[in-house]
């Protein structure tokens, strides 16, 4: 059974105090691999967090930056065994995204830019399984199958009743025009859309076509911020064959500005559910399978 501790965030706060410890010590991160006789990639991912950190590694770590307290070593030890243990992401097998499903299931809010898909947070069954045939075409059924159930077992962040994460999203035009299945799914989605933005926690925008050019033209991304002062916010772009995390406070505040500007051209929520209601009636009126709606 999957453990209620994060391994995400315990890799990525081990990751932060080793760091601390090396930088008190005065050593670059390749003298400590030639110490230990290891890669500086090896030590550069122990440090954010990417790879997975043994006891063995904080014990030889400790014994390179001279930390005698045993109190500090037996915490940092408790956090590596920690970090090994499963989220309830593994227990539905190798997910790609998985480094990425750690940090949201422990970030408190997220502010998403997505340019031609609905964010996976908002997606309805129907549109999560259409849009994973379609960008996954040699995928078995059993395969989009697993990948929709972790699409809908995320989405229990923003229903959490008690602690909800509080989402903010801005949509171009173009994912709410691509029809993804079949114009039924599409009025679905729509609606569920609209729907989920009168939540007081969630927040839906339209960027539409004719505010032309905008920041967001390079593409999608999301930040993703934590409770916990000790966790920094980070930015999260999604690759095909590998992802990308940027965590450094210039380039948080770089997208974060980027992202106000999306906001502010983007229509604000009461137009923007009127527009997607607009687009929904447009899919109901089109498809000829709608009579009995």
């Amino acid at each position: 059974m999957a453990s209620s501790v994060n391994p995400t965030v315990r890799r990525r706060r081990l990751g932060q105090e080793l760091r601390k410890l090396r930088e008190l010590k005065g050593m670059t991160a390749e003298e400590v691999a030639e110490r230990l006789l290891v890669s500086q990639s090896k030590i550069s991912r122990l440090e954010n967090g990417r790879r997975s950190i043994s006891q063995r590694d904080v014990r030889d770590l400790c014994g390179v930056y001279g930390v005698e307290d045993h109190r500090i070593v037996d915490s940092l030890m408790q956090m590596a065994k920690e970090s090994r243990q499963q989220g309830w992401w593994h227990a539905f097998g190798d997910i790609p995204y998985s480094v990425y499903i750690g940090l949201e299931t422990d970030a408190s809010s997220l502010r998403i830019y997505e340019a031609s898909l609905v964010p996976g947070l908002l997606q309805t069954q129907g549109y999560a399984g259409a849009v994973t045939e379609g960008s996954w075409p040699e995928a078995t059924a059993a395969e989009v199958e697993r990948r929709v159930q972790v699409r809908m077992r995320r989405q229990e962040r923003i229903t959490d009743p008690d602690n909800p994460l509080r989402l903010w999203a801005v949509i171009d035009e173009s994912a709410l025009r691509r029809i993804v299945g079949n114009r039924s799914i599409m009025c679905e989605q729509l609606e569920h859309l609209v729907e989920f933005s009168l939540r007081p926690h969630i927040t839906v925008q339209v960027l539409p076509y004719d505010v032309g050019a905008h920041p967001g033209m390079y593409g999608k991304f999301c930040i993703l911020e934590f409770q916990d002062p000790q966790d920094a916010s980070t930015v999260y772009l999604e690759g095909i064959t590998s992802d990308l995390y940027l965590e450094k406070p210039n380039d948080v505040q770089a997208y974060s500005v980027m992202y106000e500007h999306l906001r502010m051209q983007a229509l604000n929520a009461e137009h923007s559910r009127q527009f997607m209601l607009r687009i929904a009636d447009e899919y109901r009126r089109s498809d000829p399978n709608a009579s009995a709606r």
